[in-house]
């Protein structure tokens, strides 16, 4: 045997042994960051396709890290497969540049999550896709020509909150062979399953979400997901999610992951604060109309009733102010709140808040929704009493 040739000191530093056991078994798992990956042989590096379950090739395809938290969300909304992206509007990005051509049609809900219909404006107008917009109360609207792709949903809408008929809409897509894409942000895959909902057992082809809300649950990571239950469909969205070079960060994964034994009690805690904010609102004199899915008021009540049947719903609640109230008035409301903090999200421990102008944002003409400003209140982790002094103290500065 020949004598271990000495190597240089920087050599050495490179190439040190790893001499201590390289697993244990710990609380979370190991944080895996890598964007090269070592094959062992030239057999693990051509017996290997991108297809595979478990592709180890390089940081962009996933790390150990990376598809643990992708199976933990595949199981949380009832999917099978689930690839991750550094935001919710990269994964719809992801979603609309897979399954949509020139000359394809896509339906979009009118209450869609804002960037969403810029995005497919975008591609509107730069590639030559088709944007048709439909009511999501209102089934009648949705009318799809044998163009038609896509269909986007989102339980429940963006800002306004109003539940689709997701059972009829899911029906009539289905009919006629349109892929639906759902926006699952709102349920997070606790409100229901978006793969088994309703007495009929109806389910969506696949499900977006911005991870950055309650998954994270810190309001400081920016990560989103794509699940399906179709292999075809995962394997399509997988392809497009190499050839655009999407990753994640590992430390960030490893942040959600640490969240989400976590996420089910915060939703509840949230939801329910949102529930007792929801009764007090309605009886302020200033709003002419409170927003939220769960209120027996509310025109999408019997649709959140029959796709959420244990009665789960997000802590978000909007209300809609008096129209004699001028947005300089709403503006000096917001900037009066002391709890509350005016920033985009939800999801985290922090109260935030959001003003609106709907005239400016909705293509359709909605009857059911009074004119005047709207303010949308996210509900953090803060005492419900707490909160709701602070709407009533910010409120007397319109007096």
């Amino acid at each position: 045997m020949s004598a271990a040739v000495k190597k240089n000191r920087q050599t050495q530093l490179i190439h040190a042994p790893r001499k201590a056991p390289q697993s244990i078994h710990t609380v979370q798992p190991a944080v895996y960051r890598a964007s090269t990956i070592i094959f062992n042989n030239t057999d693990a590096l051509f017996n290997r396709h991108w297809s595979d379950d478990y592709d180890y090739s390089y940081g962009t395809h996933g790390t150990p890290t990376t598809f643990n938290l992708a199976d933990q969300i595949a199981r949380l909304e009832g999917g099978e497969y689930c690839l991750l992206a550094p935001s919710g509007l990269s994964v719809i990005n992801l979603v609309n540049s897979c399954f949509l051509s020139h000359g394809d049609e896509v339906w979009v809900a009118d209450n869609i999550y804002g960037p969403n219909m810029e995005h497919l404006r975008n591609l509107q107008t730069r590639y030559g896709i088709c944007v048709k917009v439909y009511n999501p109360l209102d089934v009648h609207s949705f009318q799809p020509s044998e163009k038609a792709k896509l269909l986007w949903l989102e339980a429940a809408g963006s800002v306004t909150l109003e539940f689709p008929d997701l059972v009829a809409l899911v029906k009539k897509a289905q009919a006629q062979n349109i892929l639906t894409a759902l926006d699952n942000t709102w349920g997070a895959g606790l409100a229901f399953n978006a793969f088994d909902f309703s007495d009929a057992h109806l389910s969506v082809d696949l499900t977006v979400h911005a991870l950055t809300k309650y998954p994270s649950g810190g309001g400081d990571i920016l990560m989103g997901s794509v699940v399906t239950r179709d292999k075809a469909l995962h394997h399509q969205l997988f392809r497009m999610h190499a050839l655009q070079g999407i990753s994640v960060s590992g430390d960030d994964v490893a942040q959600v992951q640490r969240s989400l034994a976590s996420m089910q009690l915060r939703y509840e805690a949230q939801s329910h604060s949102a529930l007792k904010l929801l009764d007090w609102l309605k009886q302020q004199a200033k709003f002419s109309q409170v927003l939220h899915p769960a209120d027996p008021d509310n025109i999408s009540h019997p649709y959140w009733q029959a796709v959420c049947q244990e009665q789960h719903s997000a802590g978000l609640v909007s209300v809609i102010f008096d129209a004699k109230y001028s947005l300089q008035d709403i503006r000096e409301f917001c900037d009066a709140l002391q709890l509350f903090k005016l920033g985009f999200s939800w999801g985290g421990p922090l109260s935030l808040v959001m003003l609106y102008e709907l005239q400016h944002m909705r293509s359709l003409e909605h009857t059911h929704l009074q004119s005047g400003i709207l303010v949308r209140f996210c509900i953090g982790l803060e005492d419900s009493q707490d909160l709701i002094q602070d709407i009533q103290q910010a409120l007397s500065v319109l007096d």
